[in-house]
């Protein structure tokens, strides 16, 4: 119950609690008030019967910290094949990170 008021709130769509962000082929996993947010970018798309479906995705962890300069803010990157097994490694990263103490 309070899982679907949590969802209610949030203008976005929810993925195991957190907010995913779309803009175009780029993918924003996580909230920018935490410390790490996942970006997704949709590298390549193939179709299936008459469904347009992401092919490859990058994947970046990043540091949400504005004073810190765009290329430092990356820690990790990767590319899967397809959305789900991005989503997968997306939510691993994003939790572990997330928990560290810093």
């Amino acid at each position: 119950m309070a899982d679907k008021k949590k969802n209610a709130e949030s203008p976005f769509p929810m993925y195991k609690g957190k907010p995913l962000v779309r803009c175009g082929d780029i993918i924003y996993y996580g909230s920018m008030k935490d410390r790490y947010v996942i970006r997704m970018e949709i590298k390549s798309k193939k179709k299936v019967k008459d469904l347009e479906v992401a092919d490859r995705v990058g994947i970046q962890l990043m540091l949400t910290d504005q004073t810190v300069r765009n290329r430092k803010q990356i820690v990790k990157t990767s590319e899967k094949d397809g959305s789900y097994r991005a989503m997968d490694l997306a939510d691993v990263w994003l939790n572990r990170a997330l928990a560290e103490k810093h």
